[in-house]
């Protein structure tokens, strides 16, 4: 250990006496230096310290374990030697070279012939709307610290001479270019001025193919342009293909305005030879515009991609904008490449692009259930994701553009993936079910995505197989492996075997552990499985190989070694380039060569437990240096190769040599992504999010500023508009946070958690603003919510309990004090709300439990330890309230809103809590959870909307409420359940959180689409019809007018001789006859609230009462009250195995005891109803009994029932013999047939 710490103090010594480069250019000022540092290679940056997500910025020092074993001398030195007569990066691109000579500076470099300098101060000026680090050359370095180049060739594409043109000399070159030496000229062009790093104007047409640049992947090259001649070097690099349609933040195609070297006319030792002069005519260069003029290309084309966006976006009322937080149990995946700095991630069903250099997401909608895997190609173009659940698929999506471009359909129809990988070349996908016997599936994407071309059972003793990964070198082989067992696999012409080779704990003598993943190694035989234990499984060929030393992978593998690496548990196992890399629990990072020697050990990230390692995508990997023109000797100007502007770190190795690597990303259990510059072993910190459900949301009543809390402790406030987090706070892990909310003031957020405790902080800076939490609940905060004038605070625990809290205004004590508690629920409370009373500005306070009571209390004669309530009303009689809000006042009467869980809108006076209206709600799967009203900036004029939740849903409502189903709409927002919802202050946004997916969705609202919608869906009555069976022909509707008719004929007397008076209303006392003529079964309590509801309908427009309806209004009225999917036989089968008792036949309950509980429970009835009802029921009356005037003897009724009901009556005969329901399993009229949890209806008999 002591020889570990001096090594590691003698590296950060040498670091400490290094000399600053900027420091170096300061000192050095008078030199020409033809390529300023830009802002993108400045550090650090104003744009990289506003990121939301760089926590710090430290070098971190390597540490060689001393228990490990050490590389050899001649280990992995990092770099690439040059040889002579490679060839040099095309004309215009940085030209980068790998150098083994470090100790050589100042030797002259030969400069080809016909090489131009290049012009002083002629940067292409960059639009401030991006900063790319990587595609931009590197900074200049005085000449102390240069180094002479080895000889290269250069090749030049030439143009064709129909576009020749002459250029002015001192043209500014395009970007990625290195300056070049202009022609000597009369006349010089001034510098151009230095503008912030962005991407050019496109090239005209008939343009030479652009050279390879050092960021982001070249354009193709256009059709008419002939082939480059090849020098006598070789061939140029060739160039990475680039998708036709590049995404937004990919490197553009670059203005062809800089001046190009031609190529040189021999090969020599050294780049020799003057620069052109100015009678050599350089052709086919489009002029460049001035420098001034030059377009913001990729502003241009960020508009137009928003607008694209915009437009796409434009069919849905809700549109995800946003997603905070990740699944951390997915691991991410690193999309960096030349062109871009990316991560790819799952956030509940959606898979995010996230570019965490410009902080943008590109969100990729697609699946209907929570994303359980992904992969990506090589050259991370291809992204594959797939789902866990019921109509899972897989969607391979173009990373570049976002699109999906194929779907595999159910893929696993018994539960969809566990893991999903990719071939190297992109060709094949590997898919591994989640069901209890697992199948594995082989698909060739790109031509069939119907049917696998080879599938294999799984034994379920292998245990569940969660990993795969196909064999880099031969994609005919790939491996899986469980907790317990690999298996390997080969494939031929569609045939899939696989081997299971057994490994025991008695096979080494020692513990073997729990398998975490499997690499195969490079040119070999071999595979390495990691361990729970810090073990590597070695697995070789079970036989030899027919041709000695073949490295011919084959499926059939035995154990052959078990090697200890560390004595902690190694969670993640990969490759790159040549090495192995390791990640375990303790959040190392360690690099091995193939024979399992340490070369390089990260241990300082503090991260978290690794549970991800992801490369960049950088082709032809090497240490790169870069060539600058010297101007100090003006007889004899060269070539200079840069001093290495790099900080990579030495191994582990006894040489200490440069450990030169990709870099890399990152990922943690603890949801913290970070990305590691190897060049100098930055960590920036991309992610640090949520590990726990998330359930607490609150938004800022005046700022675009959301809080979000989890059970992991961490309250979080974000900026949405800008996506950075402006202030965070980690409580301990015991404080789970269950709720928060903004007081109106925004002065204090208050925070609820699970034990109980309640903490009022400050808004701005989350300290506590009261001294010590109030700790008066014994179970979890569920509600917390503050008055409109911020002088109330009330919350509500699972104890059915309401808090409340008073505000204090004199100085020098606590803010706010302790009022009271009140117990007046006995089941859990689903609601609270404060409200204003009508006649003054004091606040109310309600509260609405799962016991169907409303309870309002009375704050204003309360005091210390002595919360009193006012009145406390039940509301409900059969369903259960879900959630309330107050109704916005866009009529006269003042209502509160409840949504319960039969799918019902209800509507109550504020005043006397008498039920008003009952309105369809949505029938999108589940009740609704939570309503909301959208905020807007003027609510006495605008049109007000209504925002809910489900179980799995989010979905906007048009108000005022009317049944219109046309007038709501919803999308899946978390599958895994949707735990809050909030509005933005402004009302253009919603948020909401998935609870166990540890994910916040941000949505836009687009309220005009939601209005056509509507328009769509017809008006006034056109949308009720649609909702009958059959619609406005149907035969329910004939038969509709037929009891309206037949309505007229009671109310006017059946008998009557008089003339008849037709029309098309009915008298209110008629309503509930056809009502249940039309095959609804309204309670005498229900049938009082739909009396009620027309009867009081225009009493506050005109203070009379309404005596009779017409055909319309019923309708609306029976559509509105009856069952939203029909009577449910599982509901009547419950009830009789609650009340009864088993018999081989079913659940059944004794005659007497059912007699006697229908007189007794519920809505009573008398002994001479229930035996009217009963005989009519079993046919012994005539059809409607007294209530059609016919006549009814009581004398025979107990004998009838006697004889006639079973001793005990089971569910079916109850149905089935007494009420004549025939109960099969057929949809329902009013049945969604969309929605399969539904419950089938009872097929009831017409009147």
């Amino acid at each position: 250990m002591a020889d570990e710490e001096s090594q590691s103090q003698g590296v950060a010594d040498k670091e400490e006496t290094k000399e600053d480069p900027e420091q170096q250019t300061e000192n050095v000022q008078d030199e020409p230096v033809p390529h300023e540092e830009t802002e993108s290679e400045q550090a650090p940056t104003d744009e990289v310290d506003a990121q939301p997500f760089t926590d710090y910025h430290k070098p971190l020092t390597p540490t060689q374990s001393p228990t490990e074993p050490a590389g050899t001398a001649d280990g992995i030195t990092g770099t690439r030697s040059t040889k002579e007569g490679s060839p040099l990066p095309e004309t215009g691109a940085e030209v980068k070279v790998a150098s083994p000579i470090q100790d050589k500076t100042n030797e002259d470099v030969s400069v080809p012939e016909h090489a131009e300098p290049p012009a002083e101060n002629t940067e292409t000026p960059k639009p401030d709307s991006i900063q790319t680090e990587t595609q931009l050359p590197m900074a200049a370095t005085p000449p102390a610290a240069q180094e002479t180049l080895p000889p290269t060739d250069v090749n030049v594409a030439t143009p064709p001479a129909a576009t020749e043109a002459p250029v002015p000399p001192g043209t500014p070159p395009g970007p990625g270019i290195h300056p070049t030496p202009p022609p000597s000229a009369p006349q010089q062009t001034p510098p151009a001025p230095r503008m912030p790093a962005g991407p050019p104007p496109p090239a005209p047409q008939h343009t030479p193919p652009e050279p390879r640049r050092h960021a982001g992947p070249p354009p193709p090259a256009p059709q008419h342009t002939p082939p480059a001649p090849q020098m006598p070097a070789g061939p140029p690099p060739v160039p990475q293909p680039t998708p036709p349609a590049a995404r937004m933040h990919a490197a553009p195609p670059p203005v062809d305005s800089g001046v190009a070297p031609p190529p040189p006319s021999r090969v020599e030792d050294s780049l020799s030879g003057p620069p052109p002069s100015s009678s050599q005519e350089i052709h086919n260069i489009p002029e460049p515009p001035p420098v001034g003029a030059l377009p913001n290309v990729l502003s241009m084309e960020s508009d137009s991609q928003s607008q694209k966006e915009e437009d796409d976006t434009s069919m849905n009322a809700l549109n995800m904008s946003w997603s905070f937080g990740m699944n951390r149990h997915i691991p991410v995946l690193n999309m960096t490449d030349e062109g871009r700095k990316m991560i790819a991630y799952a956030c509940a069903h959606v898979g995010v692009l996230y570019d965490f250099l410009n902080n943008t997401q590109q969100i990729l909608q697609g699946h209907c259930n929570p994303i359980s895997c992904q992969c990506v190609s090589e050259d991370k173009r291809w992204l594959a994701t797939g789902d866990k659940g019921v109509d899972n698929m897989v969607i391979v999506w173009d990373s570049h553009s976002g699109t999906p471009v194929q779907t595999l359909f159910n893929p696993h129809p018994d539960g969809g993936m566990a893991a999903i990988a990719m071939t190297k070349d992109a060709k094949y996908i590997a898919t591994l079910s989640a069901g209890d016997v697992q199948t594995l599936a082989l698909w060739d994407w790109t031509v069939d995505g119907e049917t696998p071309f080879g599938t294999v059972e799984l034994n379920p003793d292998f245990g569940h197989q969660s990993y795969i990964l196909f064999n880099p070198e031969d994609t005919t082989q790939l491996v899986t492996n469980s907790d317990n067992q690999v298996i390997f696999y080969s494939w031929h012409d569609g045939k899939l075997d696989y081997f299971a080779p057994p490994l025991s704990d008695h096979d080494f003598n020692k513990q073997v552990g729990k398998f975490s993943q499997t690499i195969y190694q490079t040119n070999s035989t071999r595979a390495l499985t990691a361990t729970s234990v810090g073990n590597l499984v070695v697995w070789d060929s079970n036989k030899p190989v027919a041709k000695v030393g073949s490295t011919s992978q084959v499926p059939d593998k035995k154990a052959m070694k078990l090697v200890k690496l560390q004595e902690r548990g190694i969670n993640v196992l990969v490759t790159t380039d040549k090495y192995i890399v390791t990640g375990d629990v303790l959040g190392h990072v360690r690099f091995l060569d193939q024979t399992l020697k340490l070369i390089m050990w990260y241990q300082d990230f503090n991260l978290g437990p690794v549970n991800a390692v992801s490369f960049a995508h950088v082709p032809d990997f090497q240490e790169e240096v870069s060539l600058v023109w010297n101007e100090d000797d003006a007889d004899n100007p060269k070539w200079l190769r840069l001093k290495e502007h790099n900080e990579y770190p030495p191994d582990a190795t006894i040489g200490a040599k440069k450990f030169v690597i990709r870099d890399f990303v990152v990922g943690s259990t603890t949801a913290v992504y970070g990305h590691i510059a190897t060049d100098g072993t930055i960590v920036d910190v991309i992610h640090r999010d949520h590990d726990a459900a998330v359930h607490a949301l609150a938004t800022h009543p005046s700022m675009p500023h959301v809080a979000v809390g989890s059970y992991s402790g961490l309250l979080k406030i974000w900026n949405y508009e800008k996506k950075i987090c402006v202030a965070s706070r980690y409580f301990d892990r015991s404080n789970m946070i269950r709720c928060c909310t903004y007081d109106p003031k925004a002065e204090f957020i208050v925070v609820g958690f699970i034990n109980g405790a309640v903490r009022v902080l400050d808004a701005i800076t989350l300290d506590d603003a009261v001294s010590e939490p109030f700790r008066y609940a014994r179970d979890a905060i569920t509600h917390c919510v503050f008055s409109h004038d911020s002088q109330y605070l009330a919350t509500a625990d699972a104890e059915y309990t309401m808090s409340v809290f008073r505000r204090n205004h004199v100085r020098n004590e606590e803010p706010w004090l302790y009022l009271g508690r009140h117990r007046a629920h006995y089941k859990l409370i689903k609601d609270i709300m404060f409200g204003v009373q009508l006649d003054s500005d004091q606040p109310r306070l309600l509260s609405l439990g799962e016991d169907r009571f409303l309870v309002e209390y009375d704050l204003q004669n309360s005091s210390k330890d002595d919360l009193h309530v006012i009145a406390s009303e039940r509301i409900e009689q059969s369903a259960v309230p879900m959630c309330m809000a107050w109704y916005p006042p866009i009529t006269k009467e003042h209502f509160i809103v409840t949504a319960n869980d039969q799918y019902k809108f209800k509507l109550y006076n504020s005043t006397t809590t008498m039920c008003r209206k009952t309105l369809l709600g949505p029938t999108y799967g589940s009740p609704l959870q939570k309503i909301a009203i959208v905020p807007t900036a003027d609510p006495d004029n605008d049109k007000r909307y209504l925002a809910y939740i489900t179980d799995d849903k989010v979905g906007l409502h048009i108000l005022p409420l009317d049944g219109n189903p046309h007038n709501a709409m919803a999308l899946i927002g978390h599958p895994s359940g949707v735990s809050n919802m909030v509005c933005s202050y402004d009302g253009k946004h919603l948020f909401t959180a998935g609870g166990p997916d540890y994910v916040v969705h941000m949505w836009d609202i687009n309220l005009q689409v939601l209005e056509a919608q509507s328009k769509l869906g017809g008006e006034d009555l056109i949308p009720f019809y649609g909702l009958m069976d059959g619609g406005r022909d149907g035969e329910l509707f004939a038969e509709l007018e037929n009891y309206v008719y037949y309505a007229q004929l009671r109310s006017q007397g059946v008998n009557t001789m008089d003339a008849r008076d037709v029309s098309v209303k009915i008298p209110l006392s008629e309503v509930p006859f056809v009502i249940r003529a039309m095959g609804c079964y309204p309670s005498e309590q229900e049938i009082e609230d739909m009396l009620n509801e027309v009867k009081f309908s225009q009493y506050v427009e005109t203070g009379k009462y309404v005596e009779d309806i017409d055909l319309g209004d019923f309708i609306r009225l029976y559509i509105n009250h009856r069952p939203a999917f029909g009577l449910s036989p599982e509901r009547m089968q419950w009830a009789f195995e609650t009340l009864g008792f088993p018999t081989e036949e079913g659940s059944a309950i004794d005659r007497g005891e059912l007699l006697d509980l229908l007189q007794s429970k519920g809505e009573h009835m008398t002994e001479y109803e229930l035996a009217e009802y009963l005989t009519t029921l079993l046919g012994f009356n005539a059809e409607g009994g007294s209530s059609e005037l016919h006549d009814y003897d009581p004398t025979t009724a107990g004998d009838i029932i006697e004889e006639s009901l079973p001793q005990d009556i089971t569910v079916g005969k109850f149905a089935d013999e007494l009420l004549g329901f025939a109960m099969y399993a057929e949809p329902g009229l009013y049945q969604d047939e969309e929605e399969d949890d539904q419950l089938p209806p009872i097929q009831a008999p017409s009147a």
